[in-house]
């Protein structure tokens, strides 16, 4: 199991705007250890309660709030990370367990009680949660991730662009798997995180972009037919 805590940002940016910090950070950062070429392709299955607690949570600001996942690299689909992440004001914990494929499946058909088995507390930590409210697979977000890297304090810079997704089939493993952009593909979103303070460099950096900040996630844009979200 593997535990992070860190402040989140995300900032909307247009196209232009993308390849002008992605020049600047390829100078100033490390290049993620994925990150070849262009980047690589993330797919996200989120999980919710029967009456989307998490999604409302989320679309209510609430101080306090979690979302549960199941995530997986396109370009290496042969194991599956379950993920949950704890919100509380800026700071963010999110802790991961690595699955096989074959458990990984389980939970895409609702079967929980093979967490039981992995001598975890997190797993049982989110058996119990997902029993308790009846948690079941809600939709599938995909995208291509470039990202960046600060060894000195840790701090992780990504852009996800040509974000997709759907809420009718949650195979996530799936090479052809059916889905809708759920952001016009010439929009990236920005992501900052970091633990304690940012670089000065950096600081600076975003300093400019604090109009552009976004508050809605990949989940809420994913739930866009069953909730009529429009963004």
């Amino acid at each position: 199991m593997n535990e992070v805590y860190r402040v989140e940002k995300k900032y909307l940016l247009e196209e232009v705007q993308y390849r002008k910090f992605r020049h600047f950070l390829e100078q100033v950062m490390t290049v993620d250890e994925h990150s070849k070429g262009d980047g690589y392709t993330l797919r996200s299955l989120y999980f919710d309660s029967l009456e989307d607690r998490d999604f409302h949570e989320k679309e209510d600001g609430l101080e306090v709030r979690r979302k549960i996942r199941l995530r997986t690299y396109m370009d290496r689909p042969d194991f599956g990370l379950l993920e949950m992440k704890k919100k509380q004001g800026e700071q963010q914990k999110k802790s991961s367990l690595k699955l096989s494929l074959a458990e990984s499946k389980e939970l895409i058909s609702g079967a929980y009680g093979g967490l039981l088995g992995k001598s975890s507390v997190f797993a049982e930590e989110c058996y119990g949660v997902m029993m308790m409210h009846g948690y079941k697979p809600k939709s599938v977000v995909t995208y291509e991730r470039k990202a960046f890297v600060a060894k000195e304090n840790k701090i992780r810079i990504t852009f996800d662009h040509h974000i997709r997704g759907t809420e009718s089939n949650f195979d996530i493993f799936s090479p052809n798997l059916n889905e809708n952009y759920l952001l016009d593909p010439g929009l990236v979103v920005l992501e900052v995180k970091y633990n304690g303070f940012l670089l000065s460099y950096l600081k600076d950096w975003l300093d400019g972009l604090e109009k552009q900040e976004l508050s809605i996630g990949k989940y809420s844009m994913s739930r866009v037919i069953s909730k009529h979200y429009l963004f």
